[in-house]
């Protein structure tokens, strides 16, 4: 008799049905071609999944349904487009490139992401050709911005002229183009303009993604102990320069970290990354594709909520995931260095880069560039990007960043964002520069609540409190979420708000500005409208008992959950 293990001994892991798509769609392309030339404003359930990994994801405008002339439960099929920009960095030419595409194909406002990226927002699908040709025709990209791959690579943006900050936008580069899919259904697709050849298509060799690409998506930044706003603590993937004397000698490598979560699934849960080992400036590659493998190999494929890097190491322990990477490094693993994270800077208003020139910040409130009534952000950044051909650089913060100014431009700036209604840094609350809401309703199909069109409401009622409790000077995160997803990373901030369900919301206390620590449930199922007044019953004891220099997080933490919570 054998003595093989039988099937049903022994059973195949089952895995998820969008496995199955990325196995069966010859590196990406599936039908995507075809369907693009057939009159359907929509991708079947198999291409809306492979989509992604060209940067776009297929929508429905939840207010459009509200039309009369609609048939009841119908949708209103659009397209979000991402651009991948490592580093959030672009030319003037990019940037006016982007805000054309937004009225030609879009609704007529750009976003940019809390990865450092712009989205295009209600694409049609007979757009959306022309669109995604038009951004690489201006050499940015969308593809990878999206799907089970490596996304977007953050770095510091400031552009202040030194080796440190030259090194880290190199690395961030480097690294993003060595994590982009080889597969050639991209530039097949969208770019040469010609049809796919019936028949099977010529594949490439995937080294680091392989036939089905990864798990989930896969999230990699760059920061500075003293400029944290990548948070890095929250990325798959994390690189902590280690500098001395101005130049980089190394990185602590982190891993694991990731915000998403599922209401009511105690399987799921936002994990802070740690830090694994330390590496040198010419093993910053090798560790990233490292990483990326044992992930490919050891996520969880059969339940996408669990199929994040965190919850391999979560589940493994630090020792398991360390020795397992080693299996995967061609050098031998060094312990991480005591290297603390101290700041979290925004760059908003004027600074010298250090080269003779200058930069101006912008504060864009939730990402969103667009002309509202007398703000008109969108038309004053596409005047001055036109004068002045700057350089741009989007922050993790959803703010933009005018680089390589001379200092003659000053006037210049200040007339324009006077006659077009744009309030200067100094103008702008400091709760509502630390505040950041993802889109939710009406586009991002996840979205339970509101959340960029409710914050602006929820910031004003909180600065009239804190201005009240003379507390405006402090420096208190808020974000915002539509869902559990966790797309702003709300679960670190000093004050985080999920989308529950319709008007009702989760809220969170407890972490700090510069992301380092995970915080925790105030109340749940929260009214909009009740979310100030919850605060308010924290926030009143926090200006009596607070220690010097404490934050808000902090003094949570100091208090415990259990005394905070009981305050509510």
């Amino acid at each position: 008799m054998s003595s093989e293990p039988n099937a049903t001994e022994n059973p195949a892991p089952k895995r998820s049905p969008v496995e199955a798509i990325k196995e069966s769609s010859l590196q990406l392309r599936g039908t995507l071609a075809d369907e693009l030339a057939h009159d359907v404003d929509h991708f079947n359930d198999q291409s809306k999944q492979l989509i992604k990994f060209h940067g776009t994801y297929q929508q429905d405008n939840r207010d459009a349904r509200k039309e009369s002339q609609r048939k009841p439960g119908s949708k209103a099929f659009i397209f979000m487009v991402r651009c991948k920009i490592p580093g959030g960095k672009v030319t003037a030419a990019q940037y006016l490139e982007i805000d054309r595409l937004a009225e030609a194909y879009a609704n007529s406002t750009l976003r940019i992401t809390s990865r450092q990226g712009f989205q295009l927002h209600g694409v049609l699908k007979d757009n959306l050709k022309r669109t995604i040709k038009e951004i690489n025709d201006s050499l940015l990209t969308t593809l990878g911005a999206c799907g089970d791959v490596s996304r977007n690579v953050m770095a510091p943006p400031a552009p202040l002229a030194t080796p440190v900050h030259q090194e880290l936008q190199r690395q961030a580069d480097l690294l993003a183009a060595h994590f982009t899919p080889r597969s050639r259904a991209y530039h097949e697709i969208w770019l040469n303009g010609k049809s796919i050849p019936t028949g099977t298509p010529e594949l490439v060799d995937e080294p680091i993604y392989g036939k089905v690409y990864l798990p989930r998506k896969f999230k990699a930044a760059f920061a500075l102990p003293d400029d944290n706003s990548t948070d890095i603590y929250a990325q798959c993937l994390g690189y902590l320069a280690d500098v001395k004397d101005g130049a980089i000698v190394g990185y602590n490598l982190h891993a694991g970290g990731g915000m998403g979560m599922t209401h009511g699934n105690v399987n799921t849960f936002p994990c802070i990354a740690q830090a694994i080992c330390y590496i040198t400036p010419d093993q910053v590659i090798a560790a990233g594709e490292a990483v990326i493998k044992l992930f490919r190999d050891h996520g969880n494929r059969g339940d996408r909520k669990r199929a994040r890097l965190k919850y391999v190491l979560h589940d493994w322990g630090i020792d398991k995931f360390r020795a397992t990477l080693q299996t995967y490094l061609p050098f031998p693993l060094v312990p991480p260095k005591d290297i603390p994270v101290t700041g979290f800077p925004l760059r908003l208003g004027w600074h010298e880069q250090g080269d003779g020139k200058y930069f101006y910040g912008i504060s864009v409130e939730n990402g969103r560039i667009k002309d509202d009534g007398d703000l008109r952000l969108r038309t004053a950044l596409r005047k001055l990007v036109e004068k002045l051909q700057p350089t741009i650089c989007l922050t993790p913060m959803q703010d933009i960043l005018l680089c390589d100014l001379p200092k003659a431009a000053k006037p210049l700036i200040n007339r324009l964002l006077t006659v077009y209604g744009i309030a200067k840094p100094e103008r702008i609350s400091l709760v509502q520069q630390h505040s950041m809401a993802c889109p939710a309703i009406p586009t991002c199909g996840l979205a339970l609540s509101e959340a960029e069109r409710a914050l602006p409401g929820v910031i004003d009622q909180l600065e009239d409190e804190l201005r009240q409790l003379g507390l405006q000077n402090e420096k208190i995160s808020s974000r915002m979420t539509g869902c559990p997803n966790g797309c702003v990373r709300p679960y670190q901030s000093d004050i985080g708000i999920v989308g529950r369900s319709g008007d009702k919301y989760t809220v969170f206390v407890g972490g700090n500005l510069v992301g380092s620590r995970l915080n925790f449930i105030l109340k749940d199922l929260v009214p909009l409208d009740q979310i100030v007044p919850i605060l308010l019953r924290v926030l009143e004891p926090y200006k009596k008992d607070r220690q010097p220099d404490e934050g808000f997080g902090d003094y949570c933490q100091r208090v415990g959950a259990e005394k905070i919570c009981a305050l509510v």
